[in-house]
């Protein structure tokens, strides 16, 4: 059975998510505070943390980076009430893999949660070491590295580096990405893969036109030549 670790100290969020996450067939532990939630991911090995930002002992964000430390490869979706544009880049960029700013519709984050859960299940098909080019990556550390620097990537780019490494010279559609990155069912467009694409490129010093590593198939969607 799956198991989710609820960190939440509100039991106006946490009661009815416990019920709907009980419902669909999950394990869930629930801690109120980040000091228990900390104890709950050593201990209870979650598959899945769903994390409050504000905690009546310990920020979120610094919850997350201590779990992304210790856990590198545990999906990470963090809810707040504070949705203002700072608090969410600051919040991926400490580690999450998703936000879901309150309130929330149930359904929704259930949805999300799958899919949090499906790119995990991708994940661990992949192997633990890729590399090609000049890069190197490890999907266990969740580590990426140019010509022996570490790269600083996003999950996300991260999760889209590893899945195009996974299969070099093979294509990947624009769907095939979506399916296994972000959650196509609110993601309503792939103009959001452009950008990381884009994004990914600079970072890896594949921004030259054509690109040299990950390559444009037009209409189609990506590839890796390493």
């Amino acid at each position: 059975m799956t198991t989710i670790l609820l960190v939440e100290d509100d039991e106006r969020i946490s009661e009815p998510l416990l019920r709907v996450l009980g419902s669909e067939g999950y394990d869930v532990i629930h801690t109120s505070t980040g000091g228990d939630g900390l104890h709950a991911v050593e201990t209870r090995k979650p598959d899945l943390l769903l994390l409050d930002l504000t905690l009546p002992d310990i920020d979120g964000l610094d919850v997350c980076r201590k779990v992304r430390e210790e856990r590198p490869e545990l999906p990470i979706i963090m809810l707040t009430a504070r949705a203002e544009e700072m608090d969410i880049i600051v919040g991926l960029g400490a580690g999450a893999d998703d936000y879901v700013p309150k309130p929330f519709r149930l359904a929704e984050l259930v949805a999300r949660i799958k899919a949090r859960l499906r790119v995990a299940q991708v994940a661990h098909q992949i192997p633990r070491e890729l590399s090609g080019g000049p890069l190197r990556v490890n999907t266990e550390s969740r580590r990426a590295y140019l010509n022996g620097e570490e790269l600083e990537l996003t999950s996300k780019e991260f999760d889209l580096l590893a899945l195009l490494m996974s299969k070099p010279d093979a294509t990947f559609t624009r769907e095939q990405i979506m399916a296994s990155v972000w959650d196509e069912n609110y993601w309503g467009s792939t103009r959001t893969l452009d950008t990381h694409i884009s994004t990914l490129r600079r970072k890896i010093g594949d921004d030259s036109d054509p690109p040299a590593l990950i390559v444009t198939v037009r209409g189609v969607g990506f590839r890796f030549e390493g």
